[in-house]
């Protein structure tokens, strides 16, 4: 049995800064790289504070999974990448204003360092529609 797989590219989000795609899908999941916050617009991180960067990042998100069929609400796993746990709660107050209702599955870490010095980082699997 062949699967098949696909790039998926979002211009309204940040182009890769390395050899990787802003996602793939095969069959009906997306799986997406890690997203940084920065400002697709700007081109670089311009969110200062942890909730800045949780929003810009999970827009950045939003926008790969749209350009693949998919979004926010059909998410079934995200992992969090985060370089001080300190300021989960802070962090979990803004996923909380994206995942309102049947939250996915969460993973999050603390990590020593981020690219472009990024004080958080997101990858998720969705379902396409």
């Amino acid at each position: 049995m062949t699967q098949s797989r696909s790039v998926i590219a979002s211009e309204n989000a940040p182009r890769a800064v390395g050899p990787y795609s802003q996602a793939i899908r095969t069959c009906n999941l997306i799986f997406t790289a890690g997203q940084i916050p920065i400002d697709p617009t700007a081109g670089r991180i311009v969110a200062t504070t942890i909730e800045e960067q949780t929003r810009q990042v999970l827009r950045n998100l939003q926008a790969v999974l749209e350009a693949g069929s998919s979004g926010l609400d059909d998410v079934v796993k995200v992992t969090v990448f985060m370089t001080d746990l300190g300021a989960f709660a802070a962090m979990n107050a803004v996923y909380a204003e994206f995942f309102k209702a049947d939250p996915p599955a969460r993973s999050a870490v603390q990590v020593a360092a981020l690219p472009l010095g990024a004080m958080i980082e997101m990858e998720c699997v969705a379902i396409v529609r």
